[in-house]
Order: C-alpha cells, then sequence, then structure tokens
C-alpha cells in the first residue's frame, strides 16, 4: 500500500501522485477511474524496479494540515 494524493487538475481531470515514487503520476475523469490508474502505475512502477534490480523507494509521506 502506498499514500497516494488526489487534486483537481485545470482541466477538469482528477490528479493523482504517488510522492514516494518520483514521477508516478496519472489522471482520470472520475474519482473511480483515477484510483484504478494509479493502482495500475504503481504496480508497474516497482515491477520496473524490481526488473532493474532496484531498491523500492520506502513509503514515508507525512501529511500535515496547517
Amino acid at each position: 500500500m502506498r499514500q497516494v494524493i488526489i487534486y483537481s487538475g485545470e482541466d477538469g481531470y482528477l490528479i493523482a501522485e504517488c510522492p514516494s515514487l518520483p514521477g508516478c503520476i496519472t489522471q482520470g475523469k472520475t474519482k473511480e477511474a483515477v484510483i484504478d490508474n494509479i493502482k495500475e502505475a504503481i504496480e508497474l512502477y516497482i515491477e520496473t524496479l524490481l526488473e532493474r534490480n532496484a531498491a523500492v523507494p520506502e513509503d514515508t509521506l507525512e501529511v500535515l494540515q496547517v
């Protein structure tokens, strides 16, 4: 499981990114679509790291409201 940030883009789409995996970002028209898309993006990202024998970063996101 990974922490994910979802926010609205300027074009009306929702954007999802996984901060612990740099560059792992996607979009979707609905919340359900963007969640499905980021799950797939995370899976493929980690799969690629493992294929390259690269370390998989820890998920160390800390969320604060200020």
